[in-house]
């Protein structure tokens, strides 16, 4: 599993700046939870080989009893909880505050790993400007300029190198043994341990009619046909005596781990709910992180002919991306539909680690060419000679030639469909990469 690192301090001290930097400001997966003025934002990035999931949180107010603080420094609660280190940020140019008191001495009694960073430090030494910081019983002061990029990688390797290194035992395990591991992902109250519950035949994983009932992603082992599966329940087994508002339960984190962790990705929405923008956000992080899916709508049996037609048209307008994978109407209460789910899902987990024989990849490609050839970019045409696969989960077709970036994007869309269609690719992500030839002649003076 890869490491959580969250991102705490009061307004205005750069943590969003410091969280685009981190992230190379790619796009953020957002927990939009109805009523939050201020929402928490999950990103990924890697230092070298080592990747990581990094929470961006509003101000926190740690003694906030109402109004917008008490919600935000309810979402920097959850973010803190969720991580596995804590980054806390200060101001270097405005100096300590009493909130910066406050903060520190929440931190510190959780006893979690914290890294005490202070920013907008470009141009000052560690001397006196920034003594005052170790008021905060929390060791070390790192200066750093998250606008300038100054001090953030050493920053960063600090909090990294305070972690053990994430185990892969357990993945090593399940693939030796020839299991499929499945994530069961979706928003809080879709049914998810509903699902697993009626396909185990027990009561396994604790289920409430309230969302967020469960926090952890588990792992169950299952069998079905002779094929070993590792079911990832995102959401997880949690006591009954122990039940807490929805915002402080549900965990986008383990979502993103499981799905990551996954060789397939069941995408169960709710039927009487529709496509909200939680549901786009994970199946965005699903097909980022190339994960073969199968979208299931359950509660199928609680919505009338108008509303079955809505929910299909909400579902090609919000989730057109992903057109490759099979899409299934279910009721997991009543167990109706879920027979057809596993042949999809065998479907997808078969596609995404198939074998791809250049010579086939090759031949299916000069047929796409010869029946549609790429338009001309500048003074050349784009030259497609021969394709190998690159790769596998999701699978990666790498095609050599000439003047490759003129390919357009509509033209490598195009090829895709053909692949799709010749190698029976359903319902996994599919990657061209496109490696154009050195021109030997392209260094030497005319």
């Amino acid at each position: 599993m890869k490491p959580v690192l969250a991102l705490v301090g009061r307004p205005n001290v750069g943590k969003s700046t410091l969280f685009n930097r981190l992230t190379k400001s790619r796009d953020a997966i957002v927990a939009d939870f109805a009523g939050l003025t201020r929402d928490r934002h999950y990103g990924q990035g890697h230092l070298g080989a080592r990747e990581y999931i990094v929470i961006d949180t509003g101000g926190f107010e740690p003694t906030a009893e109402s109004g917008i603080y008490k919600e935000m420094a309810k979402q920097t609660r959850q973010a803190v909880a969720e991580a596995d280190a804590v980054v806390f940020i200060v101001d270097a140019r405005a100096g300590l505050s009493a909130q910066d008191h406050d903060i520190a001495n929440y931190l510190r009694r959780l006893g979690k790993p914290c890294l005490l960073v202070a920013n907008k430090a470009e141009g000052m030494t560690e001397g006196a400007q920034l003594a005052e910081f170790y008021e905060l019983g929390l060791g070390a002061v790192v200066p750093v300029s998250a606008a300038h990029g100054q001090g953030v990688r050493g920053m960063l390797e600090l909090a990294l190198d305070a972690l053990p290194l994430p185990a892969a035992e357990d993945e090593e395990a399940a693939e030796d043994d020839g299991s499929i591991r499945l994530a069961v992902a979706g928003r809080p109250n879709v049914g998810k341990s509903t699902l697993i519950n009626t396909w185990l035949g027990e009561e396994r994983l604790v289920a409430f009619d309230l969302p967020g009932t469960t926090r952890d992603a588990i792992r169950v082992p299952f069998e079905r046909g002779g094929q070993k599966y590792s079911l990832i329940d995102t959401a997880g087994l949690r006591r009954k005596g122990k039940v807490f508002e929805a915002i402080e339960k549900f965990s986008v984190v383990k979502t993103l781990q499981a799905i990551e962790s996954a060789h397939v990705v069941l995408l169960l929405l709710d039927a009487t709910q529709g496509v909200t923008d939680q549901d786009a956000h994970i199946a965005g992080f699903i097909l980022e992180a190339g994960r073969a899916v199968v979208l299931a709508v359950n509660k199928w049996d609680a919505v009338d002919a108008y509303r079955r037609e809505w929910v299909q048209r909400d579902i090609e307008a919000r989730l057109g991306f992903l057109k490759f994978a099979n899409i299934h109407y279910i009721s997991a209460q009543k167990r109706q539909g879920l027979g057809p789910v596993w042949k999809s899902i065998t479907q997808a987990h078969q596609a995404a680690m198939r074998k791809l024989p250049t010579p086939q990849l090759t031949r299916v490609l000069q047929e796409a060419v010869q029946f549609q050839t790429p338009k001309r970019s500048g003074m050349y045409r784009p030259k497609l000679r021969y394709a190998h696969q690159g790769g596998m989960n999701p699978p990666i077709i790498v095609v050599h030639g000439n003047s490759l970036e003129g390919v357009t994007e509509v033209y490598k869309r195009y090829l895709e469909g053909r692949f799709r269609k010749a190698f029976d690719l359903v319902g996994t992500p599919l990657r061209i990469e496109m490696k154009t030839a050195h021109n030997p002649y392209a260094d030497k003076d005319a």
